[in-house]
């Protein structure tokens, strides 16, 4: 029998999130509608989910030493991680000690970084991938890049949001493209993958969820990206019933093999029929912020339930959805934004607005989302909203 405490006491249910982004925000959210105490844990002060959060520490997820002291220090029921770069091996020995971390350390372990989720989606478990070559120097890249062939697509094997990820199309662009994943690397310069260009009609996003009750499926999320970062989401991707199948088969698989509770965003390539593997994060997804308006029960809803050991017996689906990522260029800590009435003049739009402390550059700030009748519709609301939006630096 689930029981849930009252937070701040003796009693209470706690949970320390390892990153604290605007996903982790919204988790956060869902976690003090159960009266969860929640501890948030980032690189810097003020990160989104800091500020719903009951305490905060400031920390690299790379620091285990730290990350252990707080642990000790918190005692808490379950540690989530949020980000790809954390402490693994103090996770796994947290875990052997007694702590429950979300889905398992040996999950964050194997998807913390490209080399091991291949290893276990295509040596392991034979899903279908696009080729790939791992390289550690660039002397290795080279060879790889002769071997898998041009294009490709080269990445860090550690990162995100498309972070030091580029297309290498002819040899004038493969240093650049080295340069591009040294620098772009979540955890510093290292190892590279390097995957064969897959042709594809879509890539979709399957949620998948596994909770005491099973596993179950959010209705697959189609997405654009640009440089590898999600810019916009919709939800339901239209689908070959055969495809549909076929993408839950996998899902299922590596869910299963990575095991414990909580979202996973299962990433493929569709091309008619055929599905193709791409990657999972054991975590709330990106391109899922369309569910805060498409479902009833949010990707982040559904993870806090089922870090909880609560069931998730239906999951409704409310109609055609789109998210749209609000990226802002610049340099400021003081942004505003501006004609928020025209934004959300229509019915059934809505606005997040993360609360980042500053950007400096490149960086998704807000995300806009809008139901209809139709994909289309929807996509065309979300973009008649960002064209009246105003952004002030």
């Amino acid at each position: 029998m689930t029981k849930i405490g009252t937070p701040l006491s003796k009693s209470a249910t706690k949970v320390v999130l390892c990153g604290s982004g605007e996903l982790g925000k919204e988790f956060v959210i869902e976690l003090q509608r159960y009266g969860v105490e929640v501890v948030a844990l980032d690189a810097y002060e003020n990160a989104p989910a800091m500020q719903v959060a009951h305490r905060a520490y400031v920390v690299s997820m790379l620091d285990g030493k730290r990350l252990r002291e707080i642990i000790e220090i918190e005692k808490p029921d379950y540690i989530v991680p949020e980000v790809e770069a954390i402490a693994t091996s103090t996770l796994i020995e947290l875990e052997a000690e007694g702590y429950c971390v979300i889905p398992t350390a040996n999950a964050t372990w194997l998807t913390m970084n490209r080399e091991g989720i291949r290893a276990l989606a295509a040596e392991k478990l034979g899903l279908p991938t696009s080729p790939y070559k791992f390289a550690a120097n660039f002397e290795e890249f080279n060879d790889a890049i002769n071997q898998i062939g041009m294009p490709c697509v080269v990445k860090p094997i550690m990162s995100s949001s498309g972070h030091g990820q580029s297309v290498v199309k002819n040899k004038s662009q493969i240093q650049a493209a080295w340069s591009c994943a040294q620098e772009g690397g979540r955890a510093g310069a290292g190892k590279v993958i390097v995957e064969g260009f897959v042709d594809f009609d879509y890539e979709i996003t399957l949620l998948t969820v596994r909770h005491i009750n099973g596993t179950s499926f959010c209705e697959p999320i189609g997405h654009t990206q640009v440089d590898g970062d999600y810019r916009e989401s919709w939800q339901p991707q239209i689908m070959t019933p055969l495809a549909r199948e076929r993408a839950e088969e996998i899902a299922l698989k590596i869910t299963d093999a990575l095991g414990g509770r909580g979202i996973f965003g299962v990433e493929m390539f569709v091309k008619g029929d055929t599905i193709i593997f791409s990657e999972v994060s054991p975590r709330p997804h990106d391109t899922g912020m369309v569910t805060m308006i498409s479902q009833d029960l949010s990707q982040f809803a559904l993870h806090a339930r089922a870090v909880l050991g609560l069931p998730v017996p239906n999951i409704l689906f409310h109609g055609p959805s789109v998210s749209r990522a609000v990226v802002v260029d610049g340099c400021s800590k003081e942004l505003v934004f501006a004609n928020l009435a025209e934004v959300l003049a229509e019915p059934d739009t809505q606005m997040r607005i993360f609360g980042k402390p500053e950007v400096n550059g490149h960086r998704r700030m807000a995300v806009l989302l809008a139901r209809d009748e139709s994909v289309e519709k929807a996509r065309a609301k979300t973009a008649r909203a960002i064209d009246k939006l105003e952004i002030n630096l």
